[in-house]
């Protein structure tokens, strides 16, 4: 009995030190776990509700916006935040008139832009400017190719190389997409330097309207071996954001061309909507606190974003198709800034109704110095360079007028109001270019412009821009027409603000009466444009037609603008 007892107390002392250091981490775990679990319920028990954050992204960023938000969800918050990528112009419409959905307490639109056309579409409490967390620079992307005739790659390409280049350049709807509204800022500052920059802006941009696209996704599906069926395009303005995407993911390889100046970036604001409750709107400032942190900053770069100052935090793959040198954006444009270059845009791209009345009368027989033409011919060469400057669709139509040219009448139809693409088809432009002077004519100009206003009101065509053109040489020489303040009376009678018809008066010559021609202009709200020098009839025509590529009252020239 005493062996065995001893024997089972030495087994016991034996084996006491393992018991006790397995006694001691049951006692451990059951410790940490205890206090793992008070810890939780106690942090749960310091938030009396969870506040839900909504937030909606543009699609590009929204990735990194849900990864930081889910790091968010681990950490001793009393929100959560629920990110939706959304389209920034769906995200605007629905904050004009409500989709039905839950409206967000975010929004990081790409742009700035969207906030403005937000409040402008009638969602007055929208923010107009907010806090950028990212940009990324527009570019103008082209084709390996295409950057190869531009000197790459011993040379990044410049939007001057590119828009002085003979490629052809896509272009997004800028009405519908920011980096088309950037591509109009840097082709205005590439044509500042013009002898008449109006007029070399509405060049420039006529050249692009063949090539516009509803969204940057249509543009990319044009590059060459994508297999549209439309004709491939060298390149197309795009964040170079959407660069560094393609290209990773083995797209057409595309290099990216840096605007100098610098053009409005993408620089995705956030702003908390006006309807964000008190709980709701701290922790919309605190999620910001977090955006602005460098692991947030870290993975934006990862992404191929750049800070908001333009920095690029990470070389980036392919680092020679763009450029990691800081990029400042342009600062931010004003509204108005940008609404007066989209209306230039709609004009442009707006198909017209235009009515000319040229002057055949003998003094356009008159030989202009130092060429080898006459007023007339100089006259119609400016006139064809100038309908090259309109849309095909645009449709257009001449009257000639002198005195007695059609019995009593001062005036007679040469070419029906057709299409431009019509007119070259049947003949006409060529036909066009064959009117002589008559050499015992006068100037009917009262008569006629009278004629021609009134059939062009009688024939409106809504949707259009509606337009008397009067190319003349002289005044008024028929005695036997309405006065001059009878013909004004009676354009002031035949006005219609809802349905606007401009006259653009062109005059050249020695012989013009300015305040003649301006009196009849203004009176329509049109401009005159006259030079004594009938070899500078090109540029005021060019002059001429830059400024009534836009309906008023918006777009109205002042005269000696």
């Amino acid at each position: 009995m005493g062996r065995h007892s001893s024997v089972k107390a030495r087994g016991w002392r034996g084996r006491s030190p393992v018991i006790a250091l397995s006694a001691l981490l049951v006692l451990a775990l059951v410790g940490w776990f205890t206090f793992d679990f008070l810890a939780d319920k106690l942090r749960a028990s310091s938030c009396d509700t969870t506040t839900t954050l909504n937030v909606t992204a543009s699609p590009d960023i929204a990735p990194v916006i849900s990864r930081t938000a889910r790091e968010v969800s681990k950490e001793d918050k009393c929100y959560e935040v629920r990110v939706t990528d959304t389209d920034s112009e769906a995200t605007a419409e629905s904050l004009v008139v409500s989709d039905g959905t839950e409206p967000p307490d975010v929004w990081i639109p790409e742009s700035t832009i969207w906030l403005q056309r937000a409040q402008a579409r009638g969602a007055s409490g929208v923010p107009v400017t907010g806090t950028s967390v990212a940009s990324s620079p527009v570019v103008l992307a082209v084709t390996e190719d295409a950057a190869t005739q531009l000197g790459w790659p011993a040379k990044q390409p410049t939007w001057g190389d590119v828009l002085g280049s003979s490629l052809k350049i896509g272009l997004p709807d800028p009405a519908q997409e920011p980096v088309g509204v950037s591509l109009l800022f840097g082709v205005r500052d590439q044509t500042k330097a013009a002898p008449d920059p109006a007029t070399a802006l509405t060049t420039e941009l006529r050249r692009l309207t063949p090539n516009v696209s509803s969204s940057v996704s249509g543009l990319f599906d044009r590059l060459p071996g994508n297999g549209s069926e439309e004709s491939p395009l060298d390149g197309f303005p795009v964040s170079e954001n959407a660069v560094l995407r393609n290209n990773a993911r083995g797209g057409t390889p595309l290099v990216a061309a840096y605007a100098d100046p610098p053009v409005p970036a993408l620089d995705y604001p956030y702003v908390v909507l006006p309807e964000a409750q008190a709980q709701k709107r701290e922790a919309a400032e605190d999620f910001l606190t977090t955006l602005m942190q460098q692991d947030t900053a870290d993975a934006l770069s990862d992404a191929g974003f750049r800070t908001p100052d333009g920095e690029m935090l990470r070389s980036r793959g392919g680092a020679d198709l763009t450029s990691t040198a800081k990029v400042t954006p342009a600062e931010i444009p004003q509204a108005t800034d940008v609404d007066d270059l989209l209306n230039v845009w709609a004009g442009v791209n707006l198909s017209g109704r235009v009515q000319i009345l040229l002057d055949v009368s003998g003094s356009m027989a008159e030989p202009v110095p130092g060429t080898n033409a006459n007023r007339l011919a100089v006259t119609l060469k400016a006139a064809g360079l100038g309908i090259g400057l309109m849309k095909p669709s645009t449709k257009i139509g001449v009257w000639l007028f002198s005195t007695k040219l059609d019995g009593d009448k001062d005036y007679r139809e040469f070419l029906p109001v057709l299409p431009i693409s019509e007119q070259a088809a049947n003949g006409g432009l060529e036909k066009l270019q064959t009117v002589q002077a008559l050499p015992n004519g006068a100037t009917g100009l009262y008569d006629s412009v009278l004629a021609a206003y009134q059939s062009a009101r009688q024939n409106y065509e809504a949707g259009r821009i509606n337009v008397v053109i009067v190319l003349t040489d002289g005044k008024n020489e028929d005695p036997n027409s309405i006065s001059r303040e009878s013909l004004l009376a009676e354009l002031a009678k035949l006005q219609d603000p809802r349905r606007p018809i401009l006259i653009v008066g062109i005059g050249i010559g020695p012989d013009i009466d300015v305040d003649e021609l301006q009196a009849i202009s203004g009176a329509t709200g049109g401009q005159a444009f006259t030079t004594p020098d009938p070899t500078k009839i090109g540029d005021i025509f060019y002059a001429a037609l830059s400024r009534t590529l836009c309906q008023p009252p918006k777009c109205t020239a002042k005269p000696g603008s």
